[in-house]
């Protein structure tokens, strides 16, 4: 058998077959929890290597040392490696997903671990961010397996990469697979939260700010030096900053322009002590047309002179993580067409290439020199999934057509 429209034919009766399996396994893995912090997330990696083995999967497990996942923030890391093998010759593919998940927070009309099912929506911390991918990734490899058990020829080879680290930046996930050699893809698919065909994305510099002076007893406070209102000169400094930034507008169509955020502030001894020490976090993104070293550059600038003058105070700036903008690599525009063609077939309207202003694994890969496109299971906008929000979610319906684009996709790259 060689007509494309008829193989297709047989990876959608497969997934039309196994789609109640397919939602099924998603609400095991949204049941399981995997919240990042505190990053403890082999026991889900263990659950999904034993979800995919009773599939016909073989699974490689592939542990990070506990040095390794510490210094990254991570207090357990099991990376998944499944790897299929059509034909002599041929590409190969890896899928790449995540399942560590930030917490779930407050304000939730369901079990944020219930996997419930309602009104066309599966709900559950982690079900478009991005769990739902690992299901759209493995059922769309068991729809190729079962097309070339058909008779389908296909020349190539499919992996899938299920890492654990993305919400502490990727490196003992992707970073470890491609630094350690364990993979080493001709292209990357990887998660994404809406059915968009993403090809840029923001990077992302956080530092931690400490404020030192001088304690004192709030009955002399002349005698000490107040960390808290050195703070009160410093925020106002770092968020004209962030005013002006609206004044750089991004070329990447759906970024806007970049942005500051002080996400974190933790300081003082006691209500009656004048506060030596102050520290804040600040979450800066980095659009694809700027550079992550100028980036950093000026926003120490902005905080030493914010605080230069101010007595007894002493200002250490900390990088907690740089993840640096997803740009394209050389190939991936063919990668992001063929996708988009995919598509909007599927889904019967016109699919094209976005940015988004969030920050995610696909750079580690595109950064490798792979040709990277993000695709995977979700609504119109991540904000219609409510990703990282309270009810957390992701339409059935679009699980199911992300599962056959993603399949579609994957046949044309082997049958080549």
């Amino acid at each position: 058998m060689t007509d494309t429209s008829a193989a297709k034919a047989i990876l959608r009766q497969f997934i039309e077959a196994h789609f109640d399996e397919q939602v099924q396994t998603l609400a095991r893995l949204v049941q399981c929890p995997s919240d990042n912090p505190p990053g403890d997330c082999a026991p889900h990696a263990n659950l999904t290597a034993g979800l995919l083995g009773a599939m016909g999967f073989e699974v490689e497990r592939h542990p990070v040392p506990p040095e390794v996942a510490a210094q990254h923030g991570m207090r357990s890391v099991l990376n998944l490696i499944v790897r299929e093998r059509f034909g002599e010759g041929g590409p190969v593919v890896a899928l790449n997903a995540h399942g560590d998940v930030v917490p779930p927070g407050e304000g939730w009309s369901t079990d944020p671990y219930g996997g419930e099912v309602r009104d066309g929506w599966l709900y559950g911390r982690g079900a478009a961010v991005s769990k739902s991918d690992f299901t759209t990734y493995a059922f769309a490899m068991r729809a190729l397996k079962q097309a070339a058990a058909e008779g389908v020829p296909l020349s190539g080879s499919l992996e899938l990469h299920l890492t654990y680290d993305e919400e502490t930046g990727g490196m003992t996930g992707p970073g470890w697979i491609l630094s350690q050699g364990l993979s080493r893809p001709d292209y990357v698919l990887s998660a994404a939260f809406s059915h968009h065909v993403v090809v840029a994305h923001n990077g992302c510099l956080h530092l931690e700010v400490t404020l030192r002076g001088k304690s004192a007893h709030a009955a002399r406070p002349d005698t000490g030096h107040d960390a808290i209102e050195a703070a009160a000169t410093l925020l106002p400094a770092l968020y004209r900053h962030r005013d002006a930034l609206a004044g750089r507008p991004s070329q990447t169509p759906g970024i806007t322009h970049p942005t500051l955020v002080v996400g974190l502030i933790e300081g003082g001894i006691n209500t009656n002590v004048v506060a030596d020490r102050l520290s804040l976090r600040i979450d800066r993104r980095i659009v694809p047309e700027e550079s992550p070293e100028a980036v950093e550059a000026e926003l120490h600038e902005v905080i030493e002179s914010a605080c230069r003058g101010l007595p007894g105070i002493t200002v250490d700036i900390r990088r907690i993580l740089l993840a640096r903008p997803f740009a394209p690599a050389p190939g991936a525009a063919e990668l992001a067409e063929l996708m988009c063609s995919e598509a909007s077939a599927v889904m019967g309207k016109q699919v094209t290439p976005i940015g988004v202003p969030l920050y995610t694994d696909a750079r580690l890969y595109s950064e490798a020199g792979i040709p990277t496109v993000m695709y995977g299971a979700g609504p119109e906008s991540l904000l219609e999934a409510n990703g990282h929000r309270a009810d957390e979610r992701v339409p059935l319906a679009e699980l199911r057509q992300a599962t056959q684009v993603v399949a579609n996709t994957l046949l044309r790259l082997l049958q080549r």
